[in-house]
């Protein structure tokens, strides 16, 4: 198991990795250079931390589930708790949204944020997932609590041909449909020519909770139908020249035609009932998420100088389930399309013996186009075209080989276009319309300069120090507050960006040479933040104001002896504001982005060469922040949330070198428990069961 960080220099274009350690699998490594798609650098040049989950990771953890969510909830502190949905509502980042990136492509949806980012590719396409936490403007729009960045599988090999096939079967003791998941992988290389070729199906089974009934079917991840290909082709031009394209497609729609049996909240959960009782006429799920990209490196440009350079296209549509919430009914969805191109200088200014500079620039432009409908063609939100040109730069000074500084400024250039739409007439919970309304659009213009600065010193092995500040800029959910305008012209809306400032202390080291650690505490401010809260009729709204989120995370890992290893990471956060904007942050930032503390623990044994075991545990603080209404209801993401533990089972054998078996199962003492998320949103429909365990079953085949 690999325990990374990496450091992002928030404008500029640089992740750095620091310690690694893979004990079961190869020897202690002391510097690793790794990339994450702008540039490269030494282990030892960290001014901040990042959580990296490697293949082996991703791997192990497909072993228990195969869903994105729950395999990053199980490997990043500060990440919030899955809700077990094709949503990834409430699963943010150090308290803030992030930005879901596949290989840089921009995956979010920040203009209409309809949180379905982070399931748009299967986890056997991955090579490793690398996570920025704090706030960062690497990419641009959207990234106010940090960045996700899918890094896809390459070849690695110098065969014409070798490849994994996995096929396996998962289900639960509850009777019903099983699954079944099939994954075949190609890489090569033929002279200068190398290509990688990853195709991936799924077909889930019903999903039930410990008791064995069926779970609630909104945003249901049962019965789904999950594709991915991915299609990847390089050519070596000479040594320092590299093109390379690569294609993307995925796609997930659900066929689980169970009605909805709603609950009571806290008391009674919303469940699946009824075969061929759904009002869905469109499947829900993503049913397309196309990504191209074309890249082009040259590591001599001219003297002391490299280029990079990426362009990318994205096509990205999600369906959500049928809703009754405005007038008629209706399923929605969110249609987003993204073209992009990123240049990217890098220039070495001098390098002494002990000492060395460089300096890194360039630009980002950014088309994206982003649209919220019904699936019967009405609007929800109006078009919304947004053009982003962001030209930056970057800074970086080595002093004897302990010493690392950055700086870095990236200027934010920001137009969208809005179309004239109409609002949809929406039923209110007292059974009331508000009348639809047209709204005139225009365009609006966001500009601002943002920086970041990092130093980081290697004292001794034990003990290196990092410090940074970064910003990031955003304009997050323009869509929701448009769809729910009040006012006949865009011009009297709110719709001011967020600037969001993050500050970051840390210490990591290697105490012995079995003993890693870190230890990382932030700060992050913005004097115009977006949360949702519930207006006085229950629907719904954005609440713009001061905020402050303030956490500490860390992560210790023993590794006693060369067969076994463990360790544990603890994640904590508080979120304040000042709702009167009057300086007294005497309110706090609900639990829908305030996530509880929360603990990972793992021990992984190989008895024998040929045979791993494993166990992970997630144990969820509860969280009482807030209290009842006159009425003794919680208002949304108010909800008192109990605590709660589940333990995964993981285990693998080699038969030989080319085949292996493995088992997993997850919430293997089938615990009866509900997801964060069913609590804290207060409300009949979220408050819904988690799956019960669950086995999962492969066989694998390397050539």
């Amino acid at each position: 198991m690999k325990k990374a960080f990496i450091s992002a220099a928030c404008l500029g274009t640089t992740i750095v990795f620091a310690q690694v350690k893979d004990t079961l699998l190869t020897k202690n490594v002391e510097e690793v250079v790794m990339t994450a798609s702008r540039k490269k650098e030494n282990i030892k040049e960290v001014p901040s931390s990042i959580t990296v989950v490697a293949e082996k990771q991703i791997q192990s953890q497909l072993t228990v589930n195969s869903d994105i969510t729950s395999i990053l909830q199980y490997t990043v502190p500060s990440l919030g708790t899955n809700s077990g949905q094709t949503s990834n509502t409430g699963q943010t980042l150090r308290g803030r949204q992030v930005l879901v990136l596949i290989d840089g492509i921009p995956q979010s949806t920040p203009l209409r944020n309809g949180a379905r980012d982070l399931r748009v590719i299967d986890p056997s396409a991955l090579e490793r997932v690398e996570v920025i936490k704090g706030a960062s403007s690497i990419y641009g729009n959207g990234a106010d609590g940090g960045i996700i960045n899918y890094i896809t599988k390459r070849s690695k090999t110098d065969k014409k041909i070798s490849g994994i096939s996995q096929i396996g079967l998962t289900g639960q003791p509850y009777g019903g449909t099983l699954g079944v998941r099939a994954s075949q992988l190609l890489s090569g290389k033929v002279n200068k020519f190398d290509y990688t070729l990853s195709l991936a199906y799924e077909r889930t089974g019903y999903m039930k909770d410990a008791d064995g009934v069926y779970l609630s079917p909104t945003y249901s991840t049962a019965k789904m139908d999950n594709y991915n290909g991915m299609l990847k082709l390089g050519y070596d031009i000479n040594d320092n020249q590299r093109v390379e394209v690569s294609y993307i497609g995925y796609s997930s729609r659900s066929n689980l035609n169970l009605g909805l049996g709603t609950g009571i909240y806290g008391q009674k959960p919303t469940i699946g009932e009824g075969e061929g009782k759904s009002l869905e006429t469109t499947p829900q799920g993503t049913p397309k998420n196309h990504n191209i990209r074309v890249s082009y490196d040259n590591k001599n440009l001219f003297k002391g100088t490299s280029l990079n350079v990426n362009l990318y296209y994205q096509d990205f549509k999600t369906v959500y389930g049928y809703s009754d919430t405005f007038f008629n009914g209706g399923q929605s969805n969110v249609l987003s399309k993204k073209a992009g191109a990123r240049f990217n200088f890098d220039t070495q200014l001098w390098n002494a013996a002990n000492s060395q500079g460089e300096i890194i620039y360039g630009a980002d432009i950014l088309n994206d186009e982003t649209v919220q409908k019904l699936e019967d063609g009405r609007f929800w939100t109006p078009n919304m075209n947004m053009t982003n040109i962001a030209p930056f730069l970057l800074v970086k000074i080595d002093l004897l080989k302990k010493l690392t500084i950055k700086g870095g400024l990236r200027y934010e250039n920001i137009k969208v276009n809005v179309d004239d739409f109409n609002t949809l007439s929406v039923i209110k919970s007292d059974g009331t319309f508000t009348k639809s309304i047209p709204v005139a659009g225009g365009k609006l213009n966001y500009n601002a300069l943002v920086g970041n600065i990092g130093i980081r010193y290697n004292i001794e092995p034990f003990i290196n120090l990092f410090a940074s500040f970064s910003q990031a800029y955003s304009i997050n959910e323009l869509g929701r507050i448009l769809r729910t305008s009040t006012s006949e012209t865009i011009k009297n809306l709110e719709t001011k960006p967020i600037i969001v400032n993050n500050y970051e202390l840390g210490a990591t080291g290697q105490l012995s040479n079995w003993l890693n650690y870190e230890l990382t505490s932030y700060v992050s401010t913005s004097k115009l933040g977006a949360s949702f809260v519930q207006s006085p009729d229950r629907a719904l709204m954005i609440q713009r104001s001061p905020e402050i989120v303030y956490g500490v995370e860390g992560f210790l890992h023993f590794t006693p002896a060369r067969w076994i290893q463990f360790g544990g990471s603890y994640s904590w956060m508080e979120g304040i504001t000042s709702i009167k904007d009057d300086g007294d942050y005497s309110a706090k930032i609900n639990n829908s982005r305030i996530t509880a503390p929360k603990v990972l623990a793992y021990i992984q044994a190989k008895p024998i060469p040929s045979l791993s075991l494993g166990i992970d545990m997630l144990h969820s603080f509860k969280q009482d922040r807030f209290t009842t209404n006159a009425k003794g209801l919680y208002a949304y993401g108010e909800g008192f949330v109990p605590d709660y533990t589940v333990f995964n089972f993981k285990s693998s054998y080699e038969v030989n070198h080319n085949w292996k078996v493995s088992l997993g199962v997850e919430n293997v003492f089938n615990r009866l428990y509900q997801p964060s998320i069913a609590w804290w949103a207060a409300r009949d429909s979220d408050y819904v069961n988690s799956p019960g365990a669950r086995g999962t079953f492969m066989i694998e085949y390397k050539f």
